[in-house]
């Protein structure tokens, strides 16, 4: 008897899915936000964007449902953004890893930086860091920005997996 095939879901499915998962991602942000308390630091507000951008991107191609080429367009738009991501969270995790009292306390609040400055300007003192980007905290023994990273990745591994292969059945 022959072994059963394992479920090869279709793209669509495949971009919903993922499209799903930041959807969930940023819920859980949600509620570590405003369930737990733990406010986001303005490099954490940056990645949950681009967070949003994938899930976006993610959820245009499950509507779209594209051919192999556009496929790879997807694939080729989820690596750029994720790229930014990955930048995003590494940056984050070197400000955290700095020793105490050598990253400048915390300055204004990112709403106050966007109403005030150019959006150059915000971005270059976000980029910079500040004391509240270098507060750690964990979820399952690992940093936040350590899961971003890791979820950026994951992302654009699944996305280059579904964009590679061709279509399938279900």
């Amino acid at each position: 008897m022959p072994a059963a095939s394992p479920l090869v879901l279709s793209r669509r499915w495949s971009y919903a899915i993922a499209f799903a998962v930041c959807a969930g991602v940023i819920a859980y942000a949600l509620y570590l936000q405003y369930g737990l308390g733990l406010g986001p630091c303005p490099l954490c507000i940056f990645q949950r964007v681009v967070i949003i951008a994938m899930g976006l991107l993610f959820l245009v191609a499950a509507i779209h449902d594209p051919p192999d080429r556009g496929a790879m367009v997807y694939g080729a738009l989820q690596i750029i953004a994720g790229g930014i991501g990955i930048a995003l969270a590494l940056r984050h995790l070197w400000i955290q890893a700095q020793p105490a009292g050598s990253v400048p306390a915390c300055g204004m609040g990112l709403d106050y930086m966007l109403e005030t400055f150019p959006l150059g300007d915000v971005i270059e003192k976000v980029l910079k860091g500040g004391g509240e980007c270098a507060k750690v905290d964990s979820v399952l023994g690992l940093s936040i920005p350590m899961w971003t990273l890791l979820l950026f990745v994951g992302l654009i591994a699944w996305s280059l997996v579904v964009a590679r292969r061709r279509d399938a059945v279900v």
